[in-house]
């Protein structure tokens, strides 16, 4: 690698929102996870007693025209299927990853905003010192005020 591409490589990658980008995509693995099991194992159980114990994880259709018990047999089997319930499944991990990060964002603007507005106020604009013209007028005033 020739050393110019290199020390362009080393000065994007010590840039600060390469490093947070890097960071960013670390947590968002781990929520990722957090939020499958949240789904697998709280919101389609709760939704399998409304629905009268359905489990869209495995609904299917095989296309080989074939009858299999459960995904993971046709699968198993090498036949093509349709795997909507894995999809609706994704959906719902979809929306409950958008609720999160729409609640997250949310967060964080009001947070910048308090943030903000303290800042505001520490940058009013502080009333200008007067000039020696206003300075010699106020005491010559004052002179004037104290000789009588």
């Amino acid at each position: 690698m020739p050393r110019k591409t290199f020390d362009e490589f080393k000065k994007f990658i010590a840039r600060g929102n390469v490093i947070d980008l890097a960071v960013g995509i670390v947590i968002g693995a781990a929520f990722t996870a957090i939020v499958q099991s949240l789904v697998k194992d709280i919101v389609n159980p709760l939704l399998g007693i409304v629905t009268g114990n359905l489990d869209f994880s495995n609904y299917f259709m095989a296309l080989n025209g074939r009858t299999y018990e459960t995904l993971a047999q046709a699968r198993e089997a090498g036949a093509p299927v349709l795997a909507w319930g894995s999809f609706i499944t994704a959906i719902i991990n979809f929306m409950i990853i958008a609720w999160a990060v729409f609640l997250l964002i949310k967060a964080v603007n009001k947070i910048e905003d308090l943030v903000d507005g303290e800042n505001e106020e520490e940058m009013e604009p502080r009333p200008k010192p007067p000039t020696a013209e206003e300075l010699l007028t106020q005491i010559r005033d004052e002179l004037r005020h104290s000789k009588k």
